[in-house]
């Protein structure tokens, strides 16, 4: 019998969190000051943070697992993957919070974190989903 691995469960508990930080951040941004500084934040939170998590953590526990096949490196690169995902998710909404700052390599520091957490589950979830 298959359980839930548990880096499943910490992308979907995560997921969960970053869908109640975002609906608070939505619903309290007239009390944040002007909404349209809190927007971005708020879509971010809401699909990278609960959406596209959610998703990473699913489809790492629902797509078959080749039999067989040694998964350390597999388990080490998801971990990774996690870290990297919500790092920059950190990262974009505290430089999102700071309008003024213009320096913009925050910005691409976080958008790389997200784009290797991305192309990591792609490459752990691609060899589950390929022909026979």
């Amino acid at each position: 019998m298959f359980g839930v691995p548990p880096l499943s469960r910490w992308f979907i508990r995560t997921a969960l969190m970053y869908l109640l930080v975002s609906l608070v951040v939505g619903a309290g941004g007239p009390w944040f000051g002007t909404s349209f500084v809190v927007w971005p934040t708020y879509v971010h939170l809401l699909v990278l943070g609960w959406l596209t998590q959610m998703i990473f953590g699913v489809a790492f526990w629902m797509f078959p697992r080749q039999r067989g096949a040694s998964s350390g490196w597999k388990e080490v690169a998801g971990w990774g993957a996690y870290l990297s995902l919500n790092l920059g998710l950190v990262l974009r909404a505290i430089v999102e919070s700071r309008p003024s700052d213009t320096d913009g390599k925050w910005f691409v520091i976080a958008a790389l974190l997200q784009l290797a957490a991305g192309w990591t589950l792609i490459g752990l979830i691609w060899p589950r989903v390929k022909a026979r």
